[in-house]
């Protein structure tokens, strides 16, 4: 066995372009290596702004011989009725080079076959490679690439060399006007020659020689490393922004941070906008001082080691420089107009081309539906502030810093919400609407901005379910997905308590106007189904995360209207479930599930009658249940479904007693509809928690 490695070199990549390309070319090769039955170990991904590359270890040096199954024609149309050879097994014959005779007849699901076993001999993987490599290279997915001289092929940059060896030789490939050799090159500026590769492990370790980390995971964290020292050097804390970090380590292939400083007259503005001016267009990170406070200060990183430290930060502050007087230019510019004077600019702002709907239209939908869950979810004492932040949340999108930068946008509502001297309320809220925009963002603090972030999302769910524009796959281009996960957890983790589905009514409602000429396929469900359904989809996949997949299929079945009451019931059977007997409990709950879901169609749902009990076995059941039942029943109505269930569980062994003793299907129909009933109010208080047919008690 031996390794192999293979490195494309090009112009600088973008940041964004590097890892996905590294990921692309490693799948590609794992999936055409298996197709081609090539054992390999470790495939080890490098990529820097010059380079993708993969080093793969105790690759098979050539092919087993095997034997492989090959089918030609059906028997039925090999042969006429007199069972002489046609024309397709005469073809086939020959195209496998052995005579009619010499095939099998294979039977498979289709019917009889002709067939044969062919051997092939094993083959030197040496051979394989140049088209499997050749494949890797063509299998990256660049968002944008591009053509160079007069070379037909398309890359994310100019190709400029590949190294492909196998062991000590080279695989010869050849892409655009490149040849594949054993040469690659360091760092563009400290070692720009070419160099050789005498065997793929020397790799890593030559490139490092070379001033170019190529892991990386690797060049990360010395990154990380570097920066948070030069912070600490600087007396100031680094305000660590993960997201920043992955852009820049594919920026560099040495790290080598400065600390910049700033005028400290423009801590003034947002510290919000001083972050993004830094960060989106230089690359920079931003320092704290010991209160927290945003310091005049910056953390740049550069390519190559810094010879005059003095002139290099000169450079970063000048453009710096630039770039905060354009924001403050931006930010006393938008102030001269208030955020009620831009609102009839977004009249004429698209929103959704789709649904002919402009940014003004589904402000004035949005602020509707606020105003309902307001009332529904009993903060209509609110409804004021809700308004008048609804009416302001979105003015800020047509303002010149958020035009700039969009990622402000909330943040400068807020401010100029201040400026114009609206409630610090209306400004909190304006801001807070946004929250969470993501997977580790924390939740709005008050009721108006959570409340006015989920009418705003639910239009947007709404709208686009309405016109046919529902995610598929993985494409979700609207971010429908993020949406409905940011509503329940909304909802969840402000305690509100709804009607999902009189919600999504109201919603649907009010978009009428704009959804009523919408085409949809036949086939297709009513929107309020297909966004129920929606909804049902986003919870699986945030409670499966956390909870066993049969439990959160139960407590689903039984309804997730009320998302607050579904997520109590959920942890509710879900500390049931990490008991030790829950697997008994759950097989006795899913036997009483079973029998009532087959047997109770055409029963009464009367309670059972006490006096036509017979067994003592069910007379004590009904006794216990009669005792339990209050105390289900008001703990329901409280919420407090782990009581429910714990109330439910006191019935597990009488209920086993029951069914030992007694023949639910007697004979009478009179006593076997009794004690169906019986049956029917034992499910009727676990029922409020969970299906327990859904459950898997083996698994417990």
């Amino acid at each position: 066995m031996v390794d192999l490695l293979l490195e494309l070199g090009t112009e600088e990549l973008p940041a964004r372009f590097v890892s996905p390309a590294v990921e692309d070319i490693a799948k590609v090769f794992t999936e055409k290596m298996a197709a081609a039955g090539i054992s390999h170990g470790a495939v080890k991904k490098f990529g820097t702004p010059r380079r993708i590359a993969i080093l793969v270890s105790d690759v098979l040096e050539a092919t087993q011989d095997s034997k492989k199954e090959v089918l030609g024609p059906p028997v039925k149309a090999a042969f006429d009725d007199k069972g002489i050879p046609k024309v397709p097994a005469i073809k086939f014959a020959e195209s496998l080079k052995v005579s009619v005779e010499q095939l099998s007849r294979i039977q498979t699901p289709k019917g009889e076959y002709l067939g044969a076993y062919v051997e092939e001999k094993g083959r030197r993987v040496i051979e394989l490679l140049p088209e499997i490599l050749n494949a890797c290279v063509r299998g990256i997915n660049f968002a944008k690439s591009m053509r160079w001289g007069d070379v037909e092929q398309q890359f994310g940059r100019p190709l400029q060399w590949i190294v492909a060896l196998f062991g000590s030789e080279v695989v010869n490939i050849k892409f655009s006007d490149v040849t594949s050799a054993r040469q690659t090159r360091g760092h563009r500026f400290l070692a720009p020659a070419f160099v050789n590769i005498d065997k793929p492990s020397d790799y890593e370790a030559l490139l490092a020689k070379l001033h170019v980390t190529a892991d990386i995971a690797k060049r990360r964290a010395m990154t990380v490393e570097r920066v948070e020292a030069a912070a600490k050097s600087a007396g100031l804390t680094l305000m660590k922004d993960e997201a920043l970090f992955d852009q820049v380590v594919n920026l560099v292939e040495e790290p080598n941070p400065v600390v910049g400083t700033f005028d400290a007259k423009h801590l003034d503005l947002p510290p919000e906008v001083l972050i993004q001016e830094m960060k989106s267009h230089q690359r920079y990170f931003s320092l704290a001082d010991s209160s927290g406070k945003l310091a005049p200060k910056f953390i740049a990183v550069s390519n190559t080691p810094v010879k005059d430290v003095a002139v290099s930060v000169k450079g970063y502050e000048r453009v710096l420089r630039a770039r905060l007087s354009d924001g403050r230019f931006f930010f006393d510019e938008d102030r001269r107009t208030s955020l009620d004077a831009r609102l009839p600019k977004l009249e004429r702002v698209v929103w959704q081309r789709d649904l002919n709907s402009s940014w003004a239209e589904k402000v004035t939908r949005f602020t509707a539906l606020a105003g309902f869950l307001a009332e529904k979810t009993g903060h209509a004492a609110q409804s004021k502030t809700i308004e008048r932040a609804a009416t302001l949340c979105k003015a800020d999108l047509v303002t010149g810093m958020v035009g700039e930068f969009p990622e402000l946008q909330g943040v400068m509502g807020r401010e100029y919400a201040l400026h114009q001297k609206e409630t610090p309320e209306v400004a909190l809220a304006i801001f807070e609407h946004y929250l969470p925009k993501g997977a580790n963002d924390g939740l709005p603090t008050q009721d108006p901005g959570a409340i006015l972030g989920i009418a705003d999302r639910l239009d947007s769910v709404c709208g686009l379910f309405a016109i046919g524009k529902k995610p598929s796959g993985a494409a979700d281009p609207f971010g429908l997905r993020r949406a409905c996960l940011a509503i329940i957890n909304l909802t969840i983790g402000r305690n509100y308590r709804f009607s999902l589905s009189a919600a999504i009514d109201k919603s649907l409602e009010l978009l009428a106007s704009k959804t009523k000429d919408a085409k949809r396929k036949p086939t297709d469900a009513p929107p309020k189904d297909q966004i129920l359904e929606f909804f049902k989809g986003r919870l699986e996949s945030l409670w499966k995360d956390k909870h066993r997949v049969d439990l959160v299929d139960a407590v689903l079945s039984v309804g997730f209207d009320d998302l607050v009451g579904a997520h109590k019931r959920m942890e509710a059977l879900s500390a049931v479930a990490g008991k030790g007997d829950f697997s008994a409990l759950a097989a006795t709950f899913k036997r009483v599930a079973n029998i009532v879901e087959k047997q109770a169609k055409d029963v009464s749902k009367a309670p059972a009658d006490g006096s036509k009990l017979i067994d003592d076995a069910e007379k004590s059941l009904h006794a216990e249940l009669v005792k339990v039942s209050g105390v289900a029943v008001a703990a329901a109505k409280a919420d407090d479904f782990a009581k429910v269930m714990n109330a439910v569980v006191t019935l597990k062994p009488f209920v086993d007693a029951f069914f030992d003793k007694v023949m639910v299907m007697a004979e009478d129909k009179a006593v076997r509809e009794n004690r169906v009933r019986l049956l029917m109010e034992i499910t009727g208080l676990f029922g409020s928690v969970a299906d327990f047919s859904k459950i898997q008690a083996e698994s417990a």
